[in-house]
């Protein structure tokens, strides 16, 4: 079939990808191979492909046809998050442009609606991640809320509440006013804000000279909440308030003084206003102290009927309000501006409120002491390492998770509350009122009788069984798939949810099935754009992936992704990386048509410099492919494409092509032609992981393929011999070749003109004569004691190299050109001694540091003095 002369990404990439498809080639069965497994990280399912998800899944695919091709038997499982209140709020937008509440629906009628949305906006990024080439095996598609999943999430809630670590109470939890839910520690981000610090009056109840007590608080709208004050024992400043009440500013509350070694002497005045119903510290003093707690707040953040002041106002008015009220009150001390971190809702980035709240909640210890010691040991890897630390740092401070929410889009909590009181957990209705009928004595309750909780789980608590559940490994323990595919081998992901996902499912791995989830751990990076600002759609600096999979071709998009990205930094992101990526592939295409173009002759005999070349880039090919290896086993991908592609570009287009290219108008012997077909057959792949499309389609036109055949199932068989010294002699006739080239354009001597080469004493690389000759047209190289007058010369090593210059030049321009050169050569060593001459940079400079000036030094005097030759040889001539 005739290649097209140009490369058309459209006319390939959507052609093999169904050819994937139809011939099952991403599909995976247990079998006798060894698995190499990767879990996809769910996105939301009404979520559409972003920057991130495009690096993340180009990683991803490179990781697992990589594992194909090494013969393994792999299996890339896809699937969406059901992403409780990002798809809720969605919802509730959606019905609130109809002129529908929430509030007017039952939980049934919302779920409807909730259920259509999810059936009309779901899975778009999975169809979207095809354009990418992601070789997922597609009939292994999950949901988080599937059958499958929702039935395991369900058994795992009611197994860790009987063995005594889901439990329930009434606690301090991050209130988010926006999504009315509970939220856990993890969900909140604290950011620095420049804010006011408000000193508050409390007069001291009877005291006859209007003493009163200053308090410094960020919150004065909380006042209404206050149900002591508290100071430090140890506080001579503020021992004079022991033993008194004081009275709240504006609420006209009295309040006991209350003494704990927890308030910080130094902070404000030394006093601290106490409430604990807004405040995790207050509510433990409150707890410690039996003091009353006042909820002022309504879920979305007004102040409620208990805060007697300012009711059904927003927090935020009533701080700009009070701070007026207690100016024109005379209760107001000073203001001062003030700098503190304040805790936002990571899904709707508003301010979180602390809010008392009856919740349920997963002791965490338990699972912190099995999933800490596998990761501190490299048991399970991280790459890059450095995130070990702040994963040790979570665990070693770990809290209990808050994995009740007030949602109704979600994993309902399998609680259900008796008549009488009390509750019983179980996974179905039926086995509920079994133990309902069995708690309460009575065998005449029915389901009627019992109240479901209302509340759902957190997405996490569902995503965390996530490697699990997959293979069905919670409802089917010991099932051939999840001991065939689990643990899985690679988890690819953002360092932002370790501790969200990432450690959840260690935990999860080691309590279900008693060993780890995953082997590896590979962190990328934030894709940021080339000013190195967040990509987000209020900045407009995030690019459609899909409109650059349409520009630069899906090839070049993901070179041009990896070329930014190495594991755990930041990537940032240009389009002419893209535009890179689709140069590469257009040099490919290029490259296999010269090639293919080439007649075959074996009349025409192999000429010495094509057998050179042939030996030395069989060397050169093992050698880059066992760097590759190598860089895949340390996760450091970015580089492992920079090796192919400076392979592919340098070493096999602009050397090997170039020297065995036959003379225009003559043929090609059949053995060098197949070598350098094997050659590329090679380079195929290597590239394949990287840049799936464009190597199908030149491995399916370089030789006749039966249907079903495909590079991505095809082994890499790649020599591992590899001749060092032919490496380093080919490096030396690179830098050979490179000179004289030089010459000639600096002298402007066309390449048809044949130049003579002079090597002074003996050459290093005599072997190599007939690569130089051919790549320089030289008519002659000989080995001479002395150059001859008037040639220019050049150094390569400790080795002189003269080219006669004859009357090709202009000697006048070229003795104006080599003098202008020799002053700033001396120019540049002046200032080199100048540095080696000056003793505290002698004494102080590392030794690497040192050698390297001398080697500067050494270089240009060499320069210096083959220079001064050369003019005084041109003005004898």
């Amino acid at each position: 079939m005739e290649l097209a002369s140009k490369y058309n990404p459209a006319d390939v990439e959507g052609k093999w990808y169904q050819y994937w498809l139809d011939h099952k080639l991403f599909s995976s069965k247990p079998d006798g191979r060894e698995p190499y497994t990767i879990v996809i990280p769910p996105p939301n399912v009404t979520g559409v492909l972003h920057m991130g998800h495009m690096l993340n899944n180009t990683i991803q695919d490179i990781l697992v046809r990589r594992a194909r091709m090494e013969g393994k038997n792999a299996c890339w499982v896809p699937g969406t998050d059901h992403a409780s209140i990002a798809t809720e709020a969605k919802v509730v937008n959606k019905l609130a442009a109809q002129g529908i509440k929430k509030t007017d629906l039952t939980r049934e009628e919302f779920l409807k609606h909730a259920w259509e949305w999810t059936d009309e906006h779901g899975g778009i990024i999975l169809k979207q991640l095809r354009k990418l080439g992601a070789s997922c095996d597609w009939d292994r598609t999950a949901f988080t809320m599937d059958e499958k999943r929702s039935e395991s999430v369900l058994k795992v809630f009611v197994d860790l509440y009987n063995k005594g670590l889901i439990y329930r109470g009434v606690r301090m939890v991050n209130w988010d006013p926006k999504a009315l839910t509970a939220l856990s520690d993890e969900e909140v981000i604290y950011k620095e804000e420049h804010g006011k610090l408000y000193y508050l009056r409390y007069k001291v109840e009877g005291d006859s000279e209007g003493g009163y007590a200053v308090v410094a608080t960020t919150r004065p709208e909380t006042i209404m909440g206050d149900t002591a004050m508290c100071i430090n024992p140890n506080d001579p400043k503020n021992e004079w308030l022991k033993g008194k009440n004081v009275i709240v500013p504006l609420v006209n509350r009295v309040i006991p003084v209350i003494e704990d070694e927890y308030v910080d002497i130094e902070f404000g005045t030394g006093c601290l206003k106490v409430t604990p119903a807004h405040d995790v510290n207050d509510y433990m003093l409150g707890e410690k102290y039996n003091l009353p707690s006042i909820d002022i707040f309504n879920d979305n953040g007004t102040l409620s009927e208990a805060a007697g002041l300012y009711i059904g106002m927003d927090r935020f008015d009533v701080r700009k309000q009070i701070e007026k009220d207690l100016e024109a009150a005379g209760l107001l001390d000073k203001v001062e501006a003030y700098t503190n971190k304040v805790g936002y809702s990571e899904r709707t980035n508003v301010v979180i409120e602390p809010k008392l709240s009856m919740q349920w909640f997963l002791k965490m210890q338990h699972f912190a002491d099995m999933a800490l010691p596998p990761v501190m040991n490299d048991d399970l890897k991280f790459y890059p390492a450095k995130y070990k630390n702040t994963y040790r740092y979570w665990m070693e401070n770990i809290k209990d998770w808050c994995i009740s929410r007030q949602l109704w889009w979600g994993h309902r909590i399998p609680a259900y509350f008796l008549p009488e009181g009390g509750y019983v957990v179980a996974a179905t209705e039926e086995e509920a009122l079994k133990l309902a009928k069995e708690k309460s004595g009575n065998s005449a309750l029915t389901m009627e009788d019992l109240r479901q909780d209302e509340d759902c789980l957190d997405t996490w608590f569902s995503s965390w069984l996530w490697p699990i559940s997959l293979f069905d490994g919670i409802n089917n323990p010991g099932n051939e798939e999840i001991d065939y595919y689990y643990p899985t081998s690679d988890l690819v992901t953002g360092p932002d949810i370790i501790f969200f996902w990432v450690a959840r499912m260690i935990m999860a791995g080691y309590e279900y099935e008693g060993k780890m989830p995953f082997k590896n751990v590979y962190f990328t990076g934030i894709v940021r754009d080339k000013q190195g600002r967040k990509m987000s759609k209020s900045l407009g600096n995030s690019p459609d992936p899909l409109e650059l999979i349409e520009k630069f071709g899906a090839d070049g998009v993901r070179m041009g992704m990896m070329l930014a990205a190495p594991a755990g930094n930041d990537i940032l992101f240009d389009d002419a990386l893209c535009e890179q990526g689709r140069n590469f592939c257009n040099k490919i295409w290029n490259a296999f048509r010269l090639v293919s173009g080439w007649t075959i002759d074996d009349n025409q005999p192999v000429p010495e410099a094509a057998r050179l070349a042939a030996s030395w880039f069989e060397s050169k090919q093992n050698e880059v492919a066992a760097e590759v290896a190598d860089l895949f086993s340390k996760y450091r991908l970015s580089e492992a494409l920079m090796a192919v592609y400076k392979l592919f570009w340098d070493e096999f287009s602009s050397w090997y092509l170039e020297i065995i290219k036959p003379a225009y108008g003559q043929g090609i012997n059949s053995s060098i032609h197949g070598a350098t077909i094997g050659y590329f057959d090679n380079l195929l792949h290597l590239l394949h992981p990287f840049m799936p499309f464009i190597t199908e389609e030149l491995w399916q036109q370089m030789y006749e393929r039966e249907e079903g055949e495909s590079l991505m199932v095809c082994p890499l068989t790649i020599n591992t011999h590899v001749d060092g010294e032919t490496i380093r002699q080919f490096e030396v006739v690179k830098e050979v070749i490179s000179n004289v080239r030089s010459i000639r354009l600096q002298k402007n001597i066309a390449q048809k003109e044949a130049l003579e080469l002079q090597v002074v004493g003996e050459s290093p690389v005599a072997a190599f004569n007939a690569v130089i000759a051919k790549m320089c047209n030289l008519s002659a190289i000989e080995v001479v004691d002395a150059k001859a007058d008037g040639a220019a010369s050049f150094m390569v090593g400790t080795t002189e190299y003269a080219v006669p210059l004859g009357n090709m030049i202009d000697v006048e321009a070229e003795i104006i050109r080599m003098e202008a050169e020799l002053k700033h050569k001396e120019g540049f060593l002046q200032g080199v001694m100048k540095k080696l001459s000056n003793e505290k940079f002698v004494n102080n400079a590392p030794a690497a540091v040192l050698e390297m000036e001398r080697k500067k030094q050494a270089d240009a005097e060499s320069i210096i003095n083959s220079l001064k030759e050369s003019i005084a040889a041109l003005k004898k001539a």
